[in-house]
């Protein structure tokens, strides 16, 4: 809700930043400041700063000063920010140096509120040295003090504040040149800035009230209290800081993980870091291309060799050969297909064709089997190979009775022949190691393309070899068929024992 949707436009996004920058940094410089000045005027041990000589310095050199820095700051950072994003308000590509200078701004800005802070010390220090030197450390340590710990929570807020544009600048993924401190050095940065420096300080401060000895034990422990609390506040802040920008782009990943875990491959993260966090980020991202590859790869293996045999590819060692299997082969031919191609136009006789395939390939597939092969206007469905199939013959028998009245139904341009045969084949890869395709050879191939030519002058339009049909089919099937005659097929030396549909 603050940095907007990915969608906004690069002047609405800008503007949006702006305020971001405007609205985090002032509020911490201006926490900073306020710190700064209650540690020096109210629980450093010393001399007090508040005395008649220092009130010009107090009442109106502080004040102004905060104003002009706020002001100065203010505008140093906005005019360094738009000269560095004007590519995003054009609309436009980012080179290489826009890129690394775009994901450096934080820092940048950071270093720009920094020399405000150095400038403050400066003349701060000089202007309380030339009036009373004595307070001088403790407003010196004062504005280090609140300014380490500013300058750390700057950085953090502009980083988060600028991270829809440095999404922007990593969207071709994060740069090969490293262009920030790595998640190590900065934690231990941070870890410095926030309770290191003020613990130091505290250790300081008890020192030289130890050498000078003149703190009372009330006064001492005023100090303590309040130095205690100034770094249990600083290090929980950074710290809160630190971490959730060290796990905003580690939420980002598991949450697209997720998705892919329940089978979102279309996940994408948006990068937005450029430490090596950022790297994770993108490396998830080639990741979800990859598995959308291999998705589609393995559809489209699918569609050309079957759900089964792609699953059997996929999940063993492929290699040439195959195996003795007891299957049931159906074959399907569209009758007359030389005469309907010479009389209709080609593209209206793929477009039957596929309506006419899309109703072989449904009922083959409802029924356990799969279609091995399309040639031409022909297909050829195997039940029982690549994955076991209990009852092949009779899936086969069921399959073929209920395609025959779809086509008659469904498909009324076309008429075809089905064959159907049962017994043992070699189901395996055949070709050479460079290309080949999973097929079933043997004797029921050859009957099932013979009765298929069969089929075409037969009642029904389907013939199946009475083996297939005595072979595992119950009599709920057996009923629909009835035993037609011994045909000696073409190319065989015995006669086979034939059965048609039982039409009334």
């Amino acid at each position: 809700w603050l940095h907007g949707s990915a969608s906004t436009d690069g002047s609405a996004l800008r503007v949006r930043v702006r305020w971001l920058l405007i609205g985090s940094l002032g509020a911490s410089n201006l926490a900073g400041a306020a710190t700064a000045i209650v540690l020096a005027s109210f629980v450093m041990p010393g001399p007090s700063v508040f005395v008649r000589e220092l009130a010009w310095v107090n009442f109106i050199v502080v004040p102004a000063y905060l104003v002009i820095a706020s002001v100065i700051g203010t505008l140093w950072s906005l005019a360094h920010g738009l000269r560095v994003l004007d590519w995003i308000t054009a609309e436009r590509e980012l080179t290489e140096r826009e890129r690394l200078i775009t994901l450096r701004l934080p820092g940048v800005l950071t270093a720009i509120h920094g020399v405000m802070w150095l400038a403050g010390l400066v003349l701060f220090a000089t202007l309380y040295a030339v009036v009373k030197p004595a307070v001088v450390p403790n407003v010196a340590f004062s504005i280090v003090l609140s300014g380490t710990v500013t300058f750390a929570s700057s950085f953090l807020l502009s980083e988060f504040a600028l991270r829809p544009i440095a999404a922007h600048a990593l969207t071709e993924g994060p740069p090969q040149r490293r262009i920030t401190f790595g998640v190590g050095v900065r934690t231990v940065v941070f870890w410095a800035a926030g309770s290191a420096v003020p613990v130091a300080g505290l250790m300081l401060v008890a020192l030289t009230a130890l050498v000078r000895g003149e703190v009372s034990v009330g006064e001492m422990s005023i100090i303590v209290l309040a130095l205690g609390g100034v770094t249990l506040l600083a290090g929980f802040s950074l710290t809160v800081l630190s971490t959730r920008a060290t796990t905003a782009p580690i939420r980002t990943v598991y949450s697209a993980l997720s998705r892919v875990r329940q089978g979102d491959f279309e996940s994408k993260i948006v990068v937005f870091d450029g430490t090596e966090l950022g790297r994770l980020q993108a490396g998830f991202n080639d990741m979800a291309a990859g598995l959308r590859e291999r998705e589609r790869v393995k559809d489209l293996f699918g569609r050309h060799v079957g759900e089964d045999v792609a699953q059997v590819a996929m999940s063993q060692r492929v290699e040439l050969g195959g195996e003795l299997r007891e299957v049931a082969v159906l074959f399907v031919d569209v009758v007359g297909s030389t005469r309907i191609a010479a009389t209709r136009p080609p593209t209206e006789v793929v477009e039957v064709l596929n309506r006419f395939f899309a109703v072989v390939v449904d009922e083959v597939g409802a029924h356990g089997g799969f279609v091995n092969k399309f040639q031409g206007d022909a297909a050829l469905a195997i039940f029982g190979a690549p994955a076991e199939l209990p009852d092949a013959d009779c899936k086969a028998l069921q399959a073929a009775r209920k395609m025959i009245e779809r086509l008659e139904r469904e498909i009324p341009e076309f008429s075809a022949g089905i064959g159907v045969s049962a017994g043992s084949a070699v189901a395996g890869n055949v070709g050479a190691e460079s290309r080949f395709e999973y097929t079933v050879i043997g004797d029921p191939v050859n009957e099932a393309a013979r009765l298929t030519e069969l089929a075409k002058s037969v009642p029904g339009h389907v013939a199946v070899s009475m083996r297939a049909l005595e072979g595992s089919c119950d009599t709920a099937e057996r009923v629909h068929w009835r035993e037609y005659r011994q045909v000696k097929l073409r190319g065989r030396t015995e006669p086979t024992r034939v059965a048609v549909l039982a039409i009334d």
